[in-house]
């Protein structure tokens, strides 16, 4: 059986990550501090390591990757990190201890576990039903709105997500209002609503009567009615029928005062817990490499297939994605065409241009990744000439793929 070391995790990351992969038949154990992940590592040596990280990558962090690293049997696990957003040659810098993703908070599941399946060599099973779910707080109201359909990830997140936004937000006698207006389901979306209503039931803290559903759905209807187990939660067919059930107002009040005052509006200051329900699906307008958990974009740049081939799976296993050219050409189109990149190795013989005229034309371009020159030219006066035009470092072919990699990390390491 497969083991991930899970280090530092809120608790409801915690919980739903450990459940999601105990049901794909991986073991989950768990470590709080430095001390007590590092005997943990080399203990049971997993076959991955999640860290999470709440503010920054402190000394206590960088101490148990020193350790990791320096330890024979536990170097060469690999490393999933998350946390705040942070510069990518900080994220680069992690690779030498092991770290092949970083994820920015606030985590997409459904990305997290694919790329973890991936390094596990486990095809995890991923619901992909598309669903928007949306929860904000008012008072003691808690409102959580579902359209499009029911996806058991989501679903089961609530799991956990309700008693994080009750354990850190002080509700007197909650309530919840779960808003299904735009849904229309049957009977194979049955298992689906059981375990909705399982979930949310599941906090004992907001009581049955205390929970109300908006939906004009007659299967909805019909599927709460005959269910002992969700006996005493209502469905209302309105807004206003629900509010008028829940929210104690005054009579000069009306309806749409109401809905204005505690359904459009929500607390900004509300704490929502440890981490936001987030998948994919629900940004697809953001940039989606923010959340890629990829390390690195690279440009290789060389004629001859062979090489960016070689360096391609190089960098691949520090999780970089490759982007291979081979001329001058077409790397030139690619980045007046905005095409953004962290680093770029290249030939200085090209089919269409020589290395030398690139790197006057990237300067022309204000193109401001770093460069390595890797070519079989060999003349002090073409090294000098190279650097001159803003290359970092200049390597001489033959280099194993590695040692290409490897000064990649230091360049990107020592970059301001």
């Amino acid at each position: 059986m497969k083991q991930v070391l899970l280090i530092d995790a809120p608790q409801l990351f915690q919980n739903f990550l450990s459940e999601k992969l105990e049901s794909e038949q991986v073991k989950v154990d768990t470590a709080i501090g430095s001390r007590d992940a590092f005997t943990k590592l080399i203990t049971i040596l997993p076959d991955v390591i999640v860290i999470d990280i709440a503010e920054d990558i402190n000394k206590s962090v960088f101490d148990f990757l020193e350790k990791k690293i320096r330890d024979p049997n536990a170097h060469r696990i690999p490393i999933v990190m998350c946390g705040p957003v942070i510069a990518r040659s900080k994220v680069a810098m992690l690779t030498q201890y092991g770290v092949v993703k970083y994820f920015n908070k606030p985590i997409k599941f459904d990305i997290f576990f694919e790329s973890l399946g991936k390094i596990l060599q486990t095809i995890f099973s991923i619901d992909t039903t598309p669903c928007m779910m949306d929860m904000h707080v008012n008072g003691n109201l808690i409102f959580m709105e579902i359209a499009q359909g029911l996806n058991r990830e989501k679903i089961s997140l609530l799991k956990y997500k309700i008693p994080s936004i009750l354990d850190n937000n002080p509700l007197n006698n909650p309530k919840l209002v779960i808003m299904m207006s735009d849904l229309h389901l049957t009977f194979v979306d049955g298992i689906n609503l059981e375990l909705l209503f399982d979930n949310v039931t599941n906090d004992t803290r907001i009581v049955r009567k205390n929970i109300k559903v908006l939906s004009q759905d007659t299967f909805v209807k019909d599927f709460l009615e005959g269910h002992l187990l969700y006996h005493g939660i209502q469905i209302a067919s309105s807004i206003s029928d629900v509010l008028s059930s829940l929210v104690e107002h005054q009579p000069f009040y009306n309806t749409s005062e109401i809905v204005a005052d505690k359904v459009l509006a929500f607390d900004d200051e509300i704490n929502h817990g440890d981490i936001e329900t987030r998948f994919h699906s629900d940004s697809e307008h953001e940039n989606e490499d923010e959340d890629s958990g990829l390390v690195l974009k690279v440009a290789i740049l060389d004629s001859d297939v062979l090489v960016r081939k070689l360096l391609q799976h190089a960098f691949n296993k520090i999780s970089a994605e490759c982007v291979l050219f081979e001329s001058g050409t077409d790397f030139v189109k690619a980045v007046m065409a905005k095409e953004s990149f962290d680093l770029l190795v290249t030939e200085i013989f090209l089919p269409d241009m020589d290395g030398f005229s690139l790197l006057k034309n990237l300067q022309r371009h204000n193109f401001d990744a770093p460069i390595i020159v890797h070519s079989q030219v060999s003349q002090r006066e073409a090294v000098i000439q190279a650097l001159t035009l803003g290359a970092k470092t200049y390597l001489v072919k033959p280099q194993k793929p590695q040692t290409v990699v490897h000064k990649a990390v230091e360049i990107l390491n020592s970059k301001e």
